[in-house]
């Protein structure tokens, strides 16, 4: 039986001749390999259990007109209301595969700006033709992997685990959703979150138990044949992203000010997260970029009033942050945060990859 679950698409990626190893993937890393570099898009957004609408424009948010990622990495928070109903009822997918519909016609619409002949556009259509690796909801957390068409076959052992720490500390009205799968000879693992809220001094601690808690008891299924990272910084290349919820440690309208004034120094010197990374109470050893955008939340529908931030972080080697910002669509009270990376990944040498 496999071990990957996903919400969409239905079917399971069919195993691939690389899924034939016998010999461990942690022995083969130490072999000499052939190092290639992807671009990678990553972001977040809590769209406050607003539903999209069919017209949704997702073009400028996932940077379609550039056209030059190999994989997208999106996660979602609050993508159905954190209704006791939806928290304790049976999961119901028809919002996440509303947003993945909507992904999918934007990651793959006809590609018009070509040059050359006909092979050509036929060659690089096929190459950027989007696919869902990887896609799984709880409650309302959602993360969609999407890779090149011509990148999926390399994908292997894809597979999820979900931590729920709501409600009770074990409902997913908040917690987390991480996949994981190895591209070629490289382990990854994403991890998308909706931490404790609250305002209050010490909801932060908060904050930190729920982040341990995903570090812990997140576990993704064993294989027999092959010595598989089990736990998220088992991995090669992570990435954690999603509504951290700490918030910035000042009065709105101070917030508000120095936001106008653009002085993401001092907002930066009052920020939560910050502040619990240098402790050493949260976090340790991740890496985030250099914040130098506005807040992304609380904005009221429509609007330009805000009070905190959302993040993406990573760990390990072999990951460089190109870019780190947030996007202006007005769906909801938050605004979406992107963080593009080039990301190497060890190929065995004499392999062919279209990169």
């Amino acid at each position: 039986m496999s071990s990957f679950v996903a919400d969409f698409p239905s079917s399971e990626i069919e195993a691939t001749k690389a899924d034939q190893h016998t010999e461990s993937p942690g022995t083969t890393l130490n072999d000499p390999k052939e190092t290639h570099k992807f671009k990678l898009f990553s972001s977040t957004w809590n769209v406050g259990g607003v539903a999209p609408p069919d017209d949704l424009n997702l073009e400028d948010w996932l940077d379609t007109k550039n056209n030059s990622y190999d994989i997208y990495v999106l996660g979602f928070q609050e993508i159905v209301p954190l209704s006791a109903k939806n928290v304790l009822g049976p999961e119901k997918n028809r919002i996440s595969t509303k947003w993945n519909l909507l992904i999918r016609d934007t990651l793959n619409k006809s590609l018009c700006n070509f040059n050359g002949d006909q092979e050509s556009k036929v060659e690089e259509s096929f190459a950027r033709d989007f696919q869902c690796v990887v896609s799984k909801q709880m409650v309302g957390i959602l993360v969609s992997v999407w890779v090149r068409g011509d990148l999926q076959s390399y994908v292997r052992h894809p597979s999820v685990s979900c931590v729920g720490c709501g409600v009770l500390g074990c409902l997913g009205n908040k917690g987390s959703v991480s996949v994981r799968f190895w591209l070629h000879n490289t382990s990854f693992c994403f991890v998308c979150c909706h931490l404790a809220s609250g305002g209050k001094e010490g909801d932060e601690m908060h904050r930190n138990s729920d982040a341990m808690e995903i570090l812990r008891r997140t576990s993704f299924p064993r294989d027999h044949a092959l010595d598989l990272p089990r736990k998220i910084l088992d991995h090669d290349r992570i990435i954690w992203l999603g509504d951290l919820n700490y918030r910035i440690s000042l009065p709105g309208s101070t917030t508000r000010l120095l936001v106008e004034q653009k002085e993401w120094k001092v907002l930066l010197e009052n920020d939560q997260l910050r502040g619990e990374v240098l402790e050493g109470r949260a976090f340790e050893g991740w890496c985030e970029g250099a914040i130098k955008f506005s807040p992304t939340y609380k904005y009221y529908p429509n609007s330009d009033k805000y009070y905190g931030c959302d993040r993406i972080l990573w760990h390990g080697k072999g990951m460089k942050q190109n870019r780190y910002d947030r996007c202006e669509s007005r769906l909801s009270d938050h605004r979406p945060v992107i963080a593009l990376f080039t990301v190497e990944f060890g190929v065995e040498k004499g392999c062919y990859i279209l990169v």
